[in-house]
Order: structure tokens, then C-alpha cells, then sequence
């Protein structure tokens, strides 16, 4: 039986950077990993592969380049599997090695096998052919991240079938598609399809599309996707749905209200489970929600002191960025180093085409909240930048409060959305106000000086709203 400081059960973002932070600090660290090769999710079948895969897909199908010096790009041969998957496998392999280097720089050790709780303090590590390991730790942290969800309904075992972690292994390339549920994963799935000129329908129960969005941005989102090609069925769901043994036959799907979908291929993208099964947890006491989420307090510690849960496996806000976050601040926390907390302001990525990135509020929001505030909007279409690169629909657009014209929110959509957006988060982390943006000298040709254009445009409607009398 081997000791430790820290057992960390997942070596997906969330583990890794706990199980490094604790390094850092002095402590001794196992990172137990039940898959032959470290990254979890975000490594192997969700974040980077799907994001590369985006990449992919812009490239092969010219889709940046279109129309850009008055020629139109198209695809120069049929797009393969081997095309569509070489540049994904690269980048996957060279992540792994990226985590496996960091471990061991860190001193790490990373032990391969299925953890699985004896105690509040011992992980049982067993792995087909070798010998039980019993690994004790003074704090245990739950990193085992989250599977999709498979609904009943759909025969997966089918190989026209998938949920987002079997894509990855397609055989052939569909020749129509439908993505069951538009969410960020099958929206941003479906925008990858359509890129390489396959039709696509993307259906969802919700009659609007990523409804956390601000509605501007939702509805902008959706047009830009119509016009890649994506046919939307919201406000849908499927009621049935026919699956032929022949492989040649066409798959059948039926709405409520009768429509039919054929297609060869078929996405389902309706949310995801935490990977606690088999773990153990519940039988020392640690409380898990409806799809097996861990239930956590502010510093990630569960209802079991010393056993800590953090990432996908805790549930929203489920993305790699913040899971890394919440492992660092559990282990300052377990370790009673100095006191952290989550950060008040997060962005979100939406690697849709075209990328959408967010943070802080909505006009949504501030509305709900009695919030007096301004709009400050830039077009790409009308910065330099964007000019020269084509891009033609991007958006950036700033909320200010009326009083003061401090920040309150951040939102992009176009290229490299999710990198512009910091420029604003960090406004808002140091509650900047307009005034940050004016007196900012950026580059230019720039995408990033479409912040000034957004603040000019807000301070031109403070100067034309009419003055306000007592009383009113």
C-alpha cells in the first residue's frame, strides 16, 4: 500500500492541473487514470479533437477563402475519413504526450487502472493482468469527467448511429446528417459538417438556438448557419425513429407533427452523464445528483470532508477551462494554502462557425435585473481587419451601465471570437469602464481595435439620449 498527499481519480484538464498545483506545492500526487492514455475527454474525443476537426473542416472546404480575391474556393478532391481525421489524430497524440511529460516533470506518478473508493481515504486501482493496488491519500479528488448521453430511443449499437465520443471513429463520411440536439456540441458538430458541403438538419426541443446566448447574438448565430447549410428544425422533437438493417437503406426519422427525415447518418447530441458509476462514492457518502453529478460546496469539498469533486463530473458549467480552475482552487482549499475562489466573471467558447465567444451579461440579463445600460456595437464589416481577412457578419458588441458607462458584458461572434473576447473579460474582472477603451492605443489593422469602434458607438447614443428631467 502506497501513500500519498493527493489521489486524483481522471487525468482529463481538471486532473491534470489539480494533481500539478499540488506538485508545485510540496505535496506527493497519484493521478489514477482507468484509460490507457491520459487527456480524458478534452484530450481524446471532446475539446481538442473537435476544435482540430473545425480547423479541418475550414481548410478542406476553402470555406475562408471564399469569395475572398473574387474566385470561389471549393474542395479540390472528395473529402476522405483519412482527409477528414489525419490533422485530429496528430494534434490528439501530441497532447498526450504533452500531459504525460507534464506529470512526470511535476513528479507525478501516474497509475493506470480503475480507482474505485474502499474508504473516505483509500482508492482501489485494479486493471486486467496486474496485481490490486491500494493507494491511500490524506485528500481524494474526483476528476472522472462525463460521458454523452445515450436516449433509448436511438440504436447506437447501429454503426450509422452516434453520440459525440463515437464520431471520432466514423468509417465514411455521411452524405446527409441529422444532429439531434443544438446544444454546443451538436451545433458545433453540425456547422463542421455543413463546412464540407454535407446537408444537415439540426433539431431541438427549444425553439431558440444556445438560449444563453444574448438573443442578438442567438439569432445572428442562426443565420450564418442557415447559410452554411444547416436546415433547423427547432421547436422539434423525434418521435421515432427507423433504422433499417439494409446499410444502403436510408435512416427515418419522423417529428412531432409528422415530418420525415432520411439521411445515412445520424448524431445524437443530448447531453452528457458524470462518470461516477462504479466509483464507490455514494457508499462513503458522497451525494450525487439526477445524471450521477457529484454534489460539491464553493470550494469543491462533497459532503465527505477530504474528498473533493471538480469538472465535467460536477456538471455546468463543464468546460475545460473552468474545470481546470475549480481544481486549483480545491486544492489551495484542501491544503489550507491561501484562501481562492472560482473568478467572478467567466468566458464562454462556442466554436460554431462563425465562432461565438460571451462574458459577463446579456441585454437579456440586465433587463431582468432593472439595469439601465447602452449598447456599443462594431462591425467587422466595416474595420479594417475584417475587411482584409472577409469577414463580412462579425459582431462585437459591448454593454455598458447607463451611469457610469462601466462594463457589464462582452459578446463576439466571428473569426476568433473566442481569443477577442479576453480583451473585454478583462475589463470586466477589473471593472473598467468606457473610458479603458478610449484611451487604449491598439494595433492596427486590427480585429481588436473594433473595441474602440464599440465604445465610440455607445458614447454617440449617451450624447443623443435626451436629458433626463426629476420626476422622470
Amino acid at each position: 500500500m502506497a501513500h500519498f498527499d493527493l489521489v486524483v481519480i481522471g487525468s482529463g484538464p481538471a486532473g491534470e492541473k489539480g494533481a500539478v498545483h499540488a506538485a508545485l506545492h510540496g505535496k506527493r500526487v497519484a493521478v489514477v487514470e482507468r484509460e490507457p492514455v491520459p487527456g480524458g475527454t478534452a484530450a481524446n474525443t471532446g475539446t481538442i479533437p473537435s476544435k482540430t476537426l473545425r480547423e479541418t473542416s475550414l481548410y478542406l472546404s476553402g470555406f475562408r477563402q471564399r469569395g475572398l480575391y473574387g474566385v470561389e474556393a471549393h474542395l479540390q478532391h472528395k473529402t476522405t475519413v483519412s482527409d477528414f481525421l489525419y490533422r485530429e489524430r496528430r494534434v490528439k497524440g501530441g497532447e498526450r504526450q504533452r500531459i504525460l511529460e507534464d506529470l512526470q516533470r511535476h513528479g507525478v506518478e501516474l497509475v493506470y487502472g480503475k480507482g474505485t473508493l474502499a474508504d473516505k481515504r483509500t482508492v482501489v486501482v485494479s486493471r486486467d493482468g496486474q496485481p490490486e493496488r491500494r493507494l491511500t491519500a490524506d485528500v481524494i479528488l474526483v476528476a472522472t469527467g462525463s460521458s454523452p448521453f445515450r436516449p433509448p430511443l436511438y440504436p447506437f449499437g447501429d454503426p450509422r448511429v452516434h453520440d459525440s465520443d463515437e464520431l471520432l471513429d466514423i468509417q465514411q463520411l455521411p452524405r446527409a446528417l441529422v444532429v439531434v440536439g443544438a446544444g454546443v456540441i451538436g451545433s458545433e458538430y453540425a456547422c463542421m459538417f455543413a463546412a464540407l458541403g454535407i446537408p444537415v438538419t439540426l433539431v431541438d426541443p427549444k425553439a431558440e438556438l444556445l438560449p444563453f446566448l444574448d438573443d442578438e447574438v442567438s439569432a445572428l448565430l442562426r443565420q450564418r448557419m442557415e447559410a452554411l447549410g444547416v436546415k433547423m428544425r427547432l421547436g422539434h422533437t423525434v418521435e421515432t425513429v427507423e433504422v433499417p438493417p439494409d446499410p444502403n437503406a436510408p435512416i427515418r426519422l419522423t417529428l412531432k407533427g409528422g415530418e420525415q427525415l432520411e439521411v445515412d447518418q445520424v448524431l445524437v447530441a443530448s447531453g452528457r452523464s458524470a462518470n461516477t458509476a462504479g466509483l464507490g462514492l455514494e457508499a462513503v457518502g458522497v451525494k450525487l445528483g439526477a445524471r450521477g453529478q457529484v454534489e460539491v460546496g464553493p470550494e469543491y469539498q462533497t459532503a465527505v470532508p477530504g474528498i473533493y469533486a471538480v469538472g465535467d463530473v460536477i456538471g455546468f458549467p463543464a468546460l475545460a477551462s473552468t474545470s481546470m480552475e475549480q481544481a486549483r482552487i480545491a486544492v489551495m482549499h484542501a491544503f489550507g494554502l491561501e484562501a481562492n475562489r472560482m473568478a467572478p466573471v467567466l468566458p464562454y467558447g462556442i466554436y460554431t462557425i462563425p465562432e461565438v465567444s460571451m462574458a459577463g451579461e446579456t441585454e437579456e440579463s440586465l433587463r431582468s435585473k432593472d439595469i439601465p445600460y447602452v449598447v456599443g456595437r462594431a462591425h467587422f464589416s466595416t474595420n479594417a481587419r475584417g475587411q482584409i481577412i472577409g469577414e463580412c457578419y462579425g459582431l462585437l458588441k459591448l454593454l455598458f451601465r447607463k451611469e457610469d458607462l462601466r462594463l457589464l458584458g462582452v459578446h463576439v461572434l466571428g473569426e476568433q471570437a473566442s481569443e477577442l473576447v479576453h480583451v473585454g473579460l478583462l475589463a470586466l474582472m477589473t471593472g473598467a469602464s468606457a473610458r479603458l477603451f478610449v484611451e487604449t492605443c491598439f494595433n492596427y489593422p486590427t480585429l481588436s481595435d473594433a473595441y474602440k469602434t464599440a465604445t465610440y458607438d455607445a458614447l454617440e447614443k449617451v450624447r443623443s439620449l435626451p436629458a433626463r428631467t426629476p420626476g422622470t
